[in-house]
């Protein structure tokens, strides 16, 4: 990578970090810090990987953590036998399914066209510092925007 690279890369993280705190959105400052981390330390080597797995990595994180409240019981098994037991529960589920089915095109999306990247992430950051927004947004969005950009 040239310096000049180098350098755009760093000041577009530092950009991300900004926004992250203005935006109140730790993730975002997290990942920009860490990443910058990797760009400016001997880790630079394994840049690749995380480009290839980190997505991965982070769904299966994320995965743990939604299928955590079965191991504390917070959500009882017999509960998952009720899915079907009233109309808001269907609908949960029916929402559940679409939203997984936009973050399945988000990933594809995020995957073959990374120029949206930046894009969805200034977007959620913004979502979450100025219209109250949570920041999971960037895969459901990319989800969305596949749908407004491929047939």
């Amino acid at each position: 990578m040239s310096f000049l690279t180098t350098n755009a890369s760093a000041l577009l993280l530092l950009v991300f970090v900004f926004l992250g705190i203005v935006g109140h959105n730790p993730s975002i400052t997290i990942a920009s810090l860490v990443l910058l981390l990797v760009q400016q330390t001997a880790l630079i080597k394994y840049a690749p990987l995380l480009a290839r797995y980190g997505l991965h990595v982070g769904i299966v994180v994320l995965t743990i953590g939604v299928l955590a409240p079965l191991i504390t019981g917070k959500i009882k098994p017999e509960e998952i036998g009720l899915l079907l037991a009233s109309w808001k529960t269907i609908a949960a589920l029916l929402v559940g399914l679409a939203v997984a089915w936009l973050g399945g095109r988000g990933v594809h999306l995020m995957s073959t066209e990374p120029t949206v990247v930046p894009g969805l992430l200034v977007g959620t950051i913004l979502g979450v510092a100025f219209f109250k927004g949570v920041p999971v947004g960037p895969l459901i969005a990319a989800g969305i925007l596949s749908l407004l950009v491929w047939r």
